[in-house]
């Protein structure tokens, strides 16, 4: 059985979920729950579309969303271990620091490999989306 553990009160949301995330990923955790809010629902949304994470839903009972992470398999002596599509993700703009960027400044993650994920006027947008169409945002966070 899959239970919520967003009972406290959450200062920054967005640092949370990626911390869930990331966390599940090192424990090798098949899904995880984290708060709902329109800005984790456009990452997870994100995430999905660029192959990060394997799905999301909401959960009807409680206001969370369920990610469900995507694994690939790695061969090592004498058997396979999964190994996350995600090698990490972090913060950048924090509540503390706000971080803007114009569409020339945004930095490109491991050579493109990674992504930026941008709060721009039109919505949440990968950093690839922001270049584009020539716009700037907030830095949320970078995935790789």
């Amino acid at each position: 059985m899959i239970t919520s553990s967003t009972k406290g009160f959450i200062h920054d949301s967005v640092s949370d979920m990626l911390t869930r995330i990331r966390n599940a990923c090192l424990a090798k955790k098949s899904s995880v729950i984290v708060p709902h809010t329109k800005l984790n629902h456009e990452i997870a949304q994100i995430l999905e579309k660029e192959g990060f994470i394997q799905s999301y839903q909401m959960l009807l009972d409680s206001n969370d969303i369920l990610v469900r992470l995507k694994y690939r398999s790695k061969a090592v002596y004498r058997g396979k271990t999964k190994e996350s599509c995600i090698t990490n993700l972090k913060r950048i703009s924090k509540p503390g620091l706000r971080i803007y960027a114009n569409h020339r400044e945004i930095p490109r993650v491991l050579g493109g490999t990674g992504i930026i994920v941008l709060s721009t006027p039109s919505g949440v947008l990968t950093d690839r989306e922001a270049r584009f169409k020539g716009i700037g945002g907030e830095l949320i966070c970078s995935i790789w």
